[in-house]
């Protein structure tokens, strides 16, 4: 935080996070590479969890922005619930002299807030079109002669839902079908809404060759409603098709991937840590970091790994 002479003052740092939700392995994630960013720089950190619920993001963070002097954050790093990212919050963070970083999402205030203030304002995002277009191209890796995919969304006020599902439309083919159905980001919302989805007539006549979903949560979910609710040859069908995801965390979807339950993932790295150091640096130093950092996605397995294990599972199929 700075001080009336707009000098750094080099007592030791405080940071509050706040992310979407504790029931979701990505978030859990997110809290873990900040953890250990904070001990080794010496940083104190509170993190805090929005439930999902946007109002309640807001109220939690101006809470925080309105606290007495000596117990106000040095900065504050959050995922927003909504695509907006809470515009008018950020602007009383940043009149209060607190850092402001926003995890995964693009909002269009911080080039306004940089001008205006000297708080630190930035962004640190995953490439979320990448992440969808990478998951258009293992859908074209495993269905090489077209089919359909259900395609399990994030919310629809999600912009990073959006926008993965801009980047899957352009890259997987033409003769993929896309059928798609909104969850939540849990487990939890997935199967509910698969539930619901089975329970329309229709649905049981679709010809679903792919499940594909915005996480590896919502594909635990989705491929645990069709356990539960289908029997017989449908359950049998409906459990061999391909699962795929996005996240990789090592003890979620890298294991199910490796364990068989899942055919493939995106791997999307927690960029906590890295918003911990870029605004620790920025406040110790008085200066402001690039308006907005990508991190990188990958495919796990490599594209040329899925398309050939696709097509060694088909030849067994074939064969018998």
């Amino acid at each position: 935080m700075y001080d009336s002479a707009n000098k750094i003052t080099m007592k030791k740092l405080n940071f509050l996070i706040s992310l979407i939700t504790t029931d979701n392995d990505y978030q859990q994630e997110q809290a873990l590479a900040a953890e250990e960013m904070a001990r080794k720089l010496n940083v104190g950190l509170q993190i805090i969890y929005a439930e999902s619920d946007a109002i309640n993001q807001s109220q939690q963070l101006l809470k925080a922005i309105q606290a007495p002097l000596g117990s106000r954050p040095d900065g504050i790093m959050f995922e927003p619930v909504s695509g907006i990212g809470l515009p008018q919050v950020a602007r009383a963070a940043v009149a209060a002299g607190i850092g402001w970083v926003v995890l995964n999402c693009d909002v269009d205030y911080t080039k306004e807030l940089r001008i205006s203030n000297r708080a630190p304002v930035f962004g640190i995002t995953s490439a979320h079109e990448e992440i969808g277009r990478i998951q258009g191209h293992q859908f074209r890796a495993l269905l090489p002669k077209g089919g359909s995919v259900l395609y399990i969304q994030g919310p629809s006020n999600s912009l990073p839902a959006t926008q993965r599902t801009i980047g899957m439309s352009q890259t997987k083919p033409e003769n993929v079908d896309v059928r798609m159905i909104r969850g939540r980001w849990t487990e939890l919302s997935a199967n509910q809404a698969v539930s619901a989805w089975l329970r329309l007539s229709t649905s049981r006549k679709a010809h679903i060759d792919v499940i594909g979903c915005q996480n590896d949560a919502m594909a635990a979910g989705a491929k645990k409603a069709f356990e539960e609710l289908t029997t017989g040859e449908e359950r049998k069908r409906w459990l061999s098709l391909p699962y795929t995801g996005v996240d990789g965390i090592p003890k979620t979807g890298l294991a199910w991937v490796q364990q068989g339950l899942l055919s493939a993932t995106v791997v999307v790295p927690a960029n906590t840590g890295l918003a911990i150091k870029m605004l620790a640096q920025a406040i110790q130093t008085g200066s402001q970091p690039p308006e907005r950092t990508l991190t990188e996605p990958s495919s796990y397995p490599s594209l040329d790994t899925l398309a050939a294990k696709r097509v060694e599972r088909t030849s067994i199929f074939a064969v018998k």
